[in-house]
């Protein structure tokens, strides 16, 4: 059973590593042959086949070989298109390479992903805007299998509509002690952040 589906305009692009999937090639099927893990043949196969509406990875399961593939294949799924993980279970087994908090498991490498949804908010130059950032809509988890749904998007405005009943004071206007506590709580929290240590709130 071939492994990898892209799915476009009702023509589906498979691969599978073992060259008798090729027999199953019809008008709507069209199998290539190779090795997920192989950047070179990903990298050829972008050449040959048009961007897709659906990738769809359920190739090999290993770590190396669902990181390589989301890196290689990602930037080939349309704007407003969907990218699915399956077996994201691997990322747990042992004879995969993986376990809870595993370093390097596709599970821990996907994680960061939810800061780039969230980089136009960030403060910091360490979390910064990317094609992540500027593709993705949203991402689902889901048990086993991840989903990301692509659409374009930009730095959300923030706007007010209708009447303010109460209105905050402005930090110049708190007084002494209301100043410094709002600027003792800013900075100390931007110096604990510096050292990854829990953040500090004045009740």
């Amino acid at each position: 059973m071939c492994k990898h589906y892209f799915v476009e305009n009702a023509k589906v692009y498979a691969i599978d590593i073992n060259p008798e999937c090729k027999t199953l090639e019809d008008h709507i099927i069209e199998i290539f042959i190779g090795s997920q893990s192989d950047r070179d043949f990903l990298r050829e196969l972008k050449k040959k086949i048009p961007r897709v509406d659906i990738s769809i990875d359920d190739f090999g399961h290993t770590k190396v070989q669902q990181i390589i593939t989301f890196e290689k294949l990602f930037d080939h799924v349309k704007e407003n298109g969907v990218y699915l993980c399956e077996d994201l279970h691997t990322s747990y087994l042992l004879k995969f390479g993986g376990g809870f908090n595993r370093h390097g498991t596709f599970i821990e490498y996907s994680k960061k992903f939810i800061d780039h949804l969230n980089a136009y908010d960030s403060q910091q130059a360490s979390l910064k805007v990317n094609k992540f950032t500027q593709s993705v809509d949203s991402i689902h988890y889901y048990d086993s299998i991840l989903v990301i749904e692509k659409r374009k998007q930009e730095k959300l405005f923030h706007g007010k509509t209708g009447k303010i009943s109460f209105q905050p004071p402005e930090p110049e206007k708190l007084g002494p002690v209301g100043k410094l506590k709002f600027y003792f709580i800013k900075y100390m929290n931007k110096v604990l952040r510096v050292f990854n240590i829990r953040s500090f709130i004045w009740r």
